[in-house]
């Protein structure tokens, strides 16, 4: 029999197996990033750009984001907004803020509508993370990384390398998935600071009552990582001061950044809140500050009732 007997072998045309892998991998974190893209909202003035994010906790309205996002406006009595995906826009209500934590709850009158879906498993360093916001008032800008540092206590906050601008303050922190791990806060030393699931639930559950009844100094703080003689350490950098409250009273100024109470460094974001309710009466709290780079110490005077809008 001849050569030409036989069928001619025809060659399927040559593919990259990881070019087939790639075009896979992108659809699917395409998906993931739109979804994620509707449950983020931008929060900013009426009228007005950029602002920060938020995102949509529940269906009927509910919508966490950032403290210092939520009171930004209202300490200026702006009328503030609330932006969906799809372009539409609500006034929005303030149900609950906790500059302490730098959290607050919105409510905007809307229902059916795309709700975060949430992880409450532990993370581990080295996980790819996702981040929906409106950096410089991009709206549904999204950006990757992985996670640096997991909280390993109850107030500890999610370290991410991944690259955030303002705007992105209030909006998600996600898992491969696009399951939520956590609000983005802020930008410290190269590394996104991103508030735990666990404490906007804590955040949630608590009745306003118990958040009025603490002592406080009127700060609106955000953890910041700071270096003490080259050692690593906590730091409170002071966003907002409320006027007439006993930490403007005495000094202190937006952009300081609180490292010690009576001599006692912070190795969590509550302890200063825990220093001001343990000086109960009359009296004066030393706090070491660092203050354009040099490290001054402050007395903030304190009394018997409580002042201030948060500490």
């Amino acid at each position: 029999m001849t050569a030409a007997a036989y069928p001619a072998r025809v060659n399927p045309p040559a593919v990259n197996p990881e070019d087939r892998l790639s075009i896979t991998l992108g659809d699917a974190f395409s998906e993931i990033a739109e979804r994620l893209r509707l449950s983020t909202v931008q929060v900013r003035a009426a009228g007005g750009f950029g602002g920060g994010s938020g995102v949509i906790w529940r269906a009927d309205g509910l919508i966490i984001t950032n403290a210092h996002v939520a009171l930004a406006n209202a300490a200026q009595s702006v009328r503030q907004v609330v932006e969906l995906a799809d372009g539409r826009t609500f006034d929005v209500e303030t149900v609950a803020a906790d500059p302490r934590h730098d959290l607050a709850a919105l409510h905007i009158e809307a229902s059916g509508l795309a709700a975060a879906e949430l992880r409450h498993t532990s993370l581990r360093v080295g996980e790819l993370v996702i981040a929906v916001g409106s950096p410089m008032g991009v709206a549904g800008a999204v950006s990757t990384g992985i996670i640096h540092a997991a909280p390993v206590s109850r107030t500890n906050l999610v370290q991410a390398d991944i690259r955030l601008a303002p705007g992105n303050s209030g909006g998600p922190l996600a898992d491969a998935q696009g399951r939520v791990i956590g609000i983005n806060s802020m930008i410290a030393s190269g590394l996104a600071l991103a508030v735990p699931i666990h404490a906007v639930e804590r955040f949630l559950r608590r009745p306003s009552k118990d958040e009025d009844a603490r002592p406080k100094i009127g700060v609106t703080l955000q953890p910041v990582p700071v270096r003490l003689g080259g050692v690593p350490a906590l730091g409170l950098m002071i966003v907002a001061l409320e006027p007439g409250g006993a930490a403007h009273l005495s000094g202190l100024m937006v952009g300081d950044i609180v490292v010690a109470a009576d001599g006692e460094s912070f190795s969590e974001p509550d302890d200063l809140a825990s220093a001001i309710a343990s000086a109960t009466g009359p009296g004066r709290l030393n706090l070491k500050l660092i203050r354009g780079g040099i490290v001054v110490t402050c007395r903030v005077a304190l009394s018997g009732d409580r002042v201030g809008e948060a500490a």
